[in-house]
């Protein structure tokens, strides 16, 4: 799949392309971060880390991903000439939360899935009581990070990135959307999936995928204080984003070669998933998808040129093919 009028193609396929140098140099960064942050050692106030836990969360968090999700919330707090390790922590963070809910949809009364990022799913690799903990520990590892003055000396922006991501990761945002999802494959009537209209699957994709995005780009401006206006630029490219993200991996789902995006595929119309795919088919997907790139460009004009490397990953986003 091609990029909305084949637009950054070659931009960002290039070796010196500078949004996969800053995708990149995020991913490592976070990378080291995290393995740092969840080493065997107990931290002050913690009595023991358990083997078999913290390898486990280390085995669902560590060494793979593109840690897209970081780099917005650090390349949204630069915007506001945050200090990168602000953004690399709240990053880190946001990561926790988004591996626990890759290790929890991958369960056999979830997904059942047996590959992730091409390597067996957590449940697979150890037994699915240890993948519950692990999960469940890295859900609350996230908060843990976000509460430290090393995230950022001012209180209030801790709470404010707390209450933030709680609400984003949970009951209104990801678990939420995740409940809607699993009642539309006809989870809990017994009369099968649903057929569910545009605007019932906009809202279920917006919080089981969108929340998260959107949160990441919403975090750099509560990092960088700033106006309000702002703030709201940042949420609608956060929206944008979030949305075509979705769609892009429907689309791969549907046309994606397994070898590339490291799990199975084809999974979503057997299982009847809601999907905009299923609403609007391939074409019509492909079309908002367009659309949602050029509403991202768009949200960002306030920020002019500083804002490229968010406006390429935009572009990223609609590109992807694994």
């Amino acid at each position: 799949m091609g990029t909305p009028e084949g637009r950054g193609t070659k931009r960002m396929n290039g070796k010196n392309s500078p949004f996969l140098s800053h995708l990149d140099a995020t991913a490592k960064d976070v990378d080291e971060l995290l393995d740092r942050l969840l080493s065997p050692t107990a931290a002050s106030g913690e009595l023991s880390r358990p083997a078999r836990l913290i390898e486990a969360m280390r085995y669902s968090s560590l060494g793979g991903g593109k840690r897209f999700r970081p780099f917005l919330i650090v390349e949204s707090a630069a915007l506001f000439q945050v200090p990168r390790l602000h953004g690399l922590l709240a990053g880190a963070a946001l990561e926790c939360v988004h591996c626990y809910s890759l290790v929890h949809d991958d369960l056999p009364a979830m997904d059942n899935d047996e590959l992730r990022r091409g390597q067996p799913t957590a449940h697979r690799k150890f037994d699915e009581a240890t993948a519950i903990l692990a999960g469940d520990g890295l859900l609350t590892f996230a908060f843990d990070i976000l509460s430290r003055r090393e995230t950022h000396p001012d209180p209030a922006i801790r709470i404010e990135l707390v209450g933030a991501l709680a609400r984003a990761a949970g009951l209104g945002g990801m678990v939420g959307g995740q409940m809607l999802d699993l009642a539309a494959e006809g989870r809990f009537s017994g009369n099968g999936p649903q057929r569910l209209g545009e605007k019932e699957v906009r809202m279920l994709q917006a919080m089981k995928t969108g929340a998260l995005l959107r949160f990441a780009c919403e975090a750099g401006g509560m990092l960088g204080a700033a106006t309000p206006q702002q703030r709201k630029a940042l949420e609608r490219y956060g929206s944008a984003v979030g949305q075509a993200f979705q769609i892009a991996d429907d689309l791969l789902d549907l046309e994606g070669d397994p070898a590339l995006v490291g799990k199975s595929t084809g999974k979503d119309a057997v299982a009847g998933k809601a999907t905009m795919v299923g609403v609007l088919g391939g074409a019509g997907a492909k079309a908002r998808l367009k659309e949602l790139v050029s509403e991202a460009e768009q949200a960002l004009a306030p920020f002019g040129s500083g804002a490229a490397i968010l406006i390429e990953g935009a572009h990223f986003v609609a590109d992807r093919h694994m």
